[in-house]
């Protein structure tokens, strides 16, 4: 019985996005009702097929703020995604994302196929602006994109500021901000995080 409630109020989810313009593919799973702040076009949201959202998830877009979710993607409860400006966010295939994970665009974030982000997690495509002749909150921002690689493992609690690329096959440990490029393969960890060894 749990089951059949779960399809029908999954495909019931799934006209809830469509209704807002957002595509939505085969085999779409949902447990609870979504926070959608469509400021853009939803036409800019693409959900693929088989994606699993166990929980509650928040999907913001302004200006022409895109976000394409692929295939085989799995998201945690209380995620927040913000597409802003024109900056695109994309998880690719297989991809696993933790709970209470923030995206924040303005600039673009990629992440790669079969990656896989523990929980809190925070990237940030911007970054205020901070002059000391004038508050923080009235400066603006700055953007510069954000890339993650495929195969890469993100501990709890790790920051990804604007403007790094995570290369293929890392590992970033728990509490660690990531502040600038890392190495194919290699495990970082700290704040700022460093290469402390490399996958055998």
């Amino acid at each position: 019985m749990k089951k059949i409630y779960s399809h029908i109020f999954s495909f019931l989810m799934k006209l809830v996005f469509k209704l807002h313009g957002i595509k939505v593919g085969k085999m779409f799973y949902i447990e609870n009702f979504p926070k959608l702040k469509i400021s853009g076009k939803g036409s800019n949201i693409q959900i693929g097929d088989n994606v699993s959202i166990f929980g509650t998830i928040d999907i913001r877009n302004r200006e022409d703020g895109k976000i394409i979710i692929a295939d085989g993607v799995k998201i945690d409860a209380n995620t927040r995604i913000v597409a802003a400006r024109n900056g695109l966010i994309k998880i690719d295939e297989e991809s696993v994302i933790g709970p209470f994970t923030i995206m924040n665009g303005g600039g673009n974030i990629s992440i790669g196929k079969k990656v896989i982000f523990a929980k809190n997690i925070s990237i940030n495509a911007n970054d205020h602006k901070h002059e000391k002749f004038d508050y923080i909150r009235n400066q603006g921002f700055t953007y510069s994109d954000v890339a993650i690689e495929d195969d890469v493992w993100l501990g709890a609690n790790v920051c990804v500021n604007k403007g790094v690329t995570i290369k293929k096959g890392s590992i970033i440990g728990a509490n660690a901000v990531v502040t600038k490029d890392t190495d194919l393969y290699s495990i970082n960890v700290g704040v700022p995080s460093k290469k402390i060894s490399e996958r055998k």
